[in-house]
């Protein structure tokens, strides 16, 4: 048995970090019940795509939790595909070591987080309990962990930044205010 329940291999300490990140300077109080949520079964996850809802229930309450992975690039997947075949069986940590020699992190990046509990916090205890979760099933699946991040759902050899969707935000920094307030004239 693994000492630690969630996140003994180290594709599951990646969806761990993400509820315990190393940077913490204080402890946060909803982790120990969070942990208790997902040990217990008290999350149901449905995993479509890199779109991960999490439906938990705790006594009377229930919550619903999103997330939406932010998938690869290009260059990462065009790199992962010469040490990590899609026709693996299961990933190993001979695959993970390979990885990490390449510089690749495969730490999953969040686009999006939205539960419709009422913490109004992106961190609450529902996001945690659907982090040890993940790692619960990214543990038993290592697999999962690459495929959140759109890795097998690329088209081989394929640019995969065309099958990024659209982003959801213009970072005002890249618009040019001569060109975007400028009227066409013809």
């Amino acid at each position: 048995m693994p000492d630690n329940e969630f996140g003994y291999t180290g594709w599951g300490m990646d969806w761990v970090r993400l509820a315990e990140p190393l940077k913490q300077t204080k402890p946060e109080p909803l982790l120990p019940r969070a942990r208790s949520i997902a040990r217990n079964n008290g999350v149901r996850i449905l995993v479509e795509g890199n779109h991960v809802q999490a439906n938990i229930h705790r006594g009377s309450e229930a919550s619903v939790t999103y997330l939406e992975v932010t998938p690869l690039d290009g260059p990462t997947i065009r790199a992962l595909e010469q040490v990590v075949p899609a026709t693996a069986l299961t990933l190993t940590d001979e695959h993970r070591a390979a990885v990490a020699a390449l510089g690749i992190a495969l730490t999953p990046r969040l686009a999006r987080i939205d539960c419709s509990c009422r913490a109004r916090n992106d961190r609450c205890l529902h996001f945690f309990a659907t982090c040890y979760a993940l790692a619960r099933q990214v543990d038993e699946t290592p697999w999962l962990a690459l495929d959140l991040q759109g890795y097998r759902n690329a088209a081989p050899g394929a640019a995969a930044d065309e099958n990024l969707p659209p982003a959801r935000w213009t970072p005002i920094n890249t618009l040019d205010p001569k060109t975007f307030f400028e009227s066409v004239s013809t």
